[in-house]
């Protein structure tokens, strides 16, 4: 249990008894969930799907239920003081599993914990909200535009989190970038099979545009900020984003660099691809979802600023870190997940046609 003298708080912070970690078994769940033990705090899961790391498992109290049914989460929030959200039906899902488990899984949490007296509920956005936008970087207050059901969702979870904010519960909302680290494969595990072959990369686009990512050690840092600095600091919306990036033909570049193969990214003109994917992805045999396509070849950056000034967000790695921290743990276990493929961000995405490109870099 965290304490007030365990060296990790400071005198105006909030100390928590047990912490309940929806999506404890995703990958954003299962960073959070080592960082909180780090930290020495008592954490408990809730997740649909099997919690199944064994170097965790014995550490922590496993729910194991859907969002969406009122038992599971009654169970999972019984004698918890803080919630942070993270679980969410990825783009890859149904649409009626998108947008139930955004929305309706969202707010029954909020009743729930209301009804529990829970003292704060972190909830987990994403810079989807934002949808395509026209100007960077993106601020906190800038109109939101969700694209497709993921999108959608995630625009209508942040509204019923300001609902349950106005009724005076402490609802902090993370609007995170796109996030890697150990455990994430999904879409990144396409340019890191690539690396690995000796293949290069294609970008849609020049890739001369500039995409920030972040560090899922760095969005654990703002969870952290947002769990433990006082209500009237924390009670807000906040973007958090790698420090520095480049451009994607940059930033890319520096994994093939780091296979060691000598091979190159390669840019694209980018109407004709996303025309292709577009026809792929009606076929079902498109790697990447509309969001990914769509949004690759554009600027997408979000300001940081707020949450350095208010939270004292500081990232420790720029976009290339990110992407070779992932790489290296990415050939340190690949025999673990070499014949898995799903539609989460803890397996690789089937190629699809891309597949068939490899052999052409």
């Amino acid at each position: 249990v965290m304490t007030q003298d365990s060296g990790n708080m400071d005198n105006n912070s909030q100390a928590w008894r047990k912490v309940l970690v929806t999506g404890g078994s995703g990958f954003t769940g299962i960073n959070l969930i080592r960082y909180l033990l780090d930290k020495g705090v008592s954490v408990r899961s809730l997740d649909f799907a099997e919690f199944t790391y064994a170097d965790c498992k014995d550490r922590i109290e496993i729910v194991t239920g859907d969002i969406r049914d009122s038992e599971a989460v009654a169970q999972a929030i019984e004698g918890v003081d803080l919630v942070i959200h993270c679980a969410m039906a990825l783009p890859l899902y149904p649409h009626d599993d998108i947008v139930t488990t955004g929305i309706d899984g969202t707010r029954l949490l909020l009743k729930t914990a209301q009804k529990h007296g829970v003292g704060r509920f972190v909830h987990i956005s994403s810079t989807a909200v934002y949808g395509i936008p026209d100007h960077h970087p993106l601020m906190e207050d800038d109109k939101l535009d969700g694209v497709g059901p993921y999108g959608h969702a995630k625009v209508e979870a942040e509204t019923v989190c300001r609902e349950f904010q106005e009724q005076g519960m402490i609802v902090p909302i993370i609007r995170p970038k796109s996030f890697i680290g150990p455990e994430r494969l999904g879409v990144f595990a396409l340019l890191y099979d690539w690396a690995q072959d000796g293949r290069g990369f294609p970008m849609i686009g020049s890739g001369n545009n500039r995409y920030q990512l972040l560090d899922i050690a760095d969005l654990c840092q703002a969870i952290w900020l947002c769990s433990t600095l006082p209500d009237d600091v924390v009670n807000d919306t906040f973007n958090i984003g790698a420090g520095e990036y480049t451009t994607m033909k940059q930033d890319w570049q520096a994994v093939l660099d780091f296979a060691g193969h000598g091979k190159k990214v390669k840019g694209f003109p980018a109407e004709p691809v996303i025309w292709t994917l577009r026809l792929l992805d009606k076929l079902g045999v498109s790697p990447l979802y509309k969001w990914v396509y769509e949004t690759a070849s554009k600027d997408s950056f979000v300001s940081i600023d707020k949450a350095k000034r208010i939270l004292g967000y500081a990232p420790q790695y720029s976009n290339q870190d990110a992407l070779i921290r992932t790489f290296k743990w990415y050939l340190e276990h690949e025999s673990e997940f070499a014949e898995a493929s799903g539609v989460t961000h803890r397996v690789p995405w089937k190629q699809g046609a891309l597949g068939l490109a490899k052999k052409f870099f």
